[in-house]
């Protein structure tokens, strides 16, 4: 569905690239996270595909499709992002700001009051439709936020840190929604600090370090303390969820 083919990415002349080489497909029916440490490239890779950043080599491709070749309107159809940063210039209410997610779908066939609803039950948001959007919490906000990139609805959906100010239940209920989303066949790629919320949903993980992929494949094969300790550069040790008995990330305290 979503394809990186070595890409590399520059933020100008004589400055080191800020992703090198990275290659990896993310499959429809399928969470593919992308980890690493802050400054590894992860939203450098979510600004590609917004096309905010121009790639000095390599190419992206959704559905085979070159994405400098895609109109834009066609773009949005087919992919919704949630970035990791947005302000809003003129307050509104969320259920205006969800409705913004239509807008690639006006004047075509659809009932967009159903989708903006359907959209703000999955992201559990119905209670603050009719609120502004300068009155409710970060994390509401950031909630709502993914309610406008459902309403968009499409093939695909990627998020740069969508649970950053969530609290413990709404954490889960954001991987559970994304979990459910990749099973109804959509390609979900996820921007994550959250490896043991990753280990327990995502179908594939790649590892990024210094803007280049160290490492990728399925979370019981990455979720190996050697190489996340050496990407890291912190002590920890993986073990297993006892609950579910998915691989589990435990930082240690460094000895004094």
């Amino acid at each position: 569905m979503i394809q990186y083919r070595d890409v590399t990415v520059s933020y100008g002349k004589g400055a080191p690239d800020a992703v090198r080489n990275v290659s990896f497909t993310a499959e429809r029916g399928a969470v593919t996270a992308l980890v690493g440490p802050n400054g590894s490239g992860k939203s450098t890779l979510v600004r590609a595909m917004l096309r905010r950043v121009p790639l000095a080599s390599g190419e992206i491709c959704v559905d085979g499709a070159r994405l400098g070749s895609m109109p834009r309107v066609e773009f949005a159809r087919t992919v919704s992002v949630v970035t990791q940063r947005e302000d809003t210039t003129f307050v509104r209410t969320v259920r205006e700001y969800i409705e913004l997610g239509r807008f690639p779908h006006r004047g075509h066939r659809g009932d967009d009051s159903a989708a903006v609803i359907h959209a703000a039950e999955r992201a559990a948001v119905t209670t603050l439709l009719d609120r502004a959007t300068d009155a409710i919490s970060g994390g509401e906000w950031q909630r709502v936020r993914v309610a406008r990139a459902l309403a968009q609805g499409g093939e695909a959906i990627l998020l740069d840190e969508p649970t950053a100010f969530l609290d413990v239940a709404h954490e889960m209920q954001m991987f559970e929604m994304l979990a459910a989303l990749a099973t109804s066949g959509i390609a979900v790629v996820l921007v994550s600090h959250q490896l043991n919320l990753v280990a327990r949903f995502a179908s594939s993980i790649v590892l990024l370090s210094r803007g280049s992929v160290v490492a990728a494949g399925a979370p019981e094969a990455m979720m190996r303390g050697d190489l996340l300790e050496s990407v890291y550069g912190w002590p920890l040790v993986v073990t297993r969820d006892p609950a579910i008995g998915a691989p589990a990330l435990v930082p240690l305290r460094r000895a004094h």
